[in-house]
């Protein structure tokens, strides 16, 4: 049984300290042991203080060449930088009526609980300020960024409370990355907590002007059913976001195929605008343990960040 599993119950009318009690008792539980060391943040990013110099190696940034020491040792030299000790933190959070459904562990809308109170967990701390804004179909709350784990709390019990979407439409993405842009001026980390199911031409843009000031990361929640349909007979469909209904034959395999395919390069095609827009890309299935693949994506970050900046992977 995964945490999530075993927090499911909590979600209803639990109050959110409740809730992220027994999150924080999973995250540390499985986390322990796989993200200890010097290590600030989700995304520890290069910062802005100037650092040593050193020589520069294939596929580093060309951008960080220091010309001036590059002239003196007629050689390219780069100049690593400081990371910056605190870290602020944006999660947009998407409860739109689109998350509201689920065939696994879990619906869409718990494991995207679930994901921002790990996120909020691991970035909280030192310092750090986190803030969010909680997408729900058209409509957006936005909370300011602050520290500390009682503003924590107060951003969980925000997502937990929000109400079931009822036909409010899809999600405006777009709009949403876009005023986390001109709220955040200063250089720190996003974190997109939804299904991602809307039209990439819609928010690919906004993703990728984020990601040029920020370390911007896509979490995108999966249930099986997204990419494949099972042979139970004929299902009647209901479209959360819209109310259209289908009626579909699932024994039909030709059917299945053809579901499945489209499905796939939906995929694809939301792996390709998240890694074109500059951002990471962290899948989480509702059939999956989310923390344990939350957990091999801090790690695999952490020593991407060590051996970009020339220290020896852990």
């Amino acid at each position: 049984m995964t945490g999530l599993t075993s927090t499911l119950g909590l979600v209803g009318d639990r109050p959110a300290e409740e809730i992220l009690r027994r999150l924080t008792l999973d995250i540390t539980r499985k986390l322990d042991g796989m993200l200890h060391g010097d290590f600030m943040g989700l995304v520890p990013g290069r910062g802005t203080e100037p650092g040593e110099t050193r020589a520069y190696e294939p596929g580093d940034d060309v951008r960080r060449i220091d010309w001036n020491v590059t002239a003196r040792m007629q050689s390219p030299y780069i100049r690593q930088t400081i990371a910056d000790r605190e870290l602020e933190t944006w999660m947009v959070v998407d409860r739109s009526s689109g998350l509201d459904f689920g065939t696994a562990n879990c619906e869409k809308r718990d494991l995207v609980l679930a994901a921002a109170a790990g996120v909020g967990l691991l970035t909280s701390g030192g310092g750090n300020r986190l803030g969010a804004v909680i997408l729900r179909g058209t409509e957006s709350v936005t909370v300011p960024p602050r520290g500390g784990r009682k503003h924590l709390l107060g951003v969980l019990d925000r997502v937990v409370r929000s109400p079931r979407a009822d036909g409010t439409g899809p999600g405006g993405l777009d709009t949403v990355l876009r005023r986390v842009g001109a709220m955040a001026p200063r250089r720190g980390l996003v974190v997109v907590l939804s299904d991602f199911l809307t039209d990439p031409s819609g928010w690919s843009t906004a993703l990728g002007t984020v990601a040029l000031r920020h370390a911007v990361l896509c979490v995108q929640v999966v249930d099986p059913r997204d990419t494949e349909l099972p042979p139970v007979g004929l299902l009647h469909f209901v479209d959360p976001a819209t109310g259209a209904t289908r009626e579909v034959n699932t024994d039909d395999a030709g059917l299945r195929a053809r579901y499945a395919e489209a499905a796939a390069r939906q995929q694809e095609g939301i792996a390709a605008a998240v890694r074109g827009a500059g951002a990471d890309h962290l899948v989480l299935r509702t059939d999956g343990d989310w923390l344990l693949d939350l957990a091999r994506h801090v790690a695999q970050r952490r020593r991407r960040a060590e051996v970009m900046a020339g220290r020896p992977a852990r």
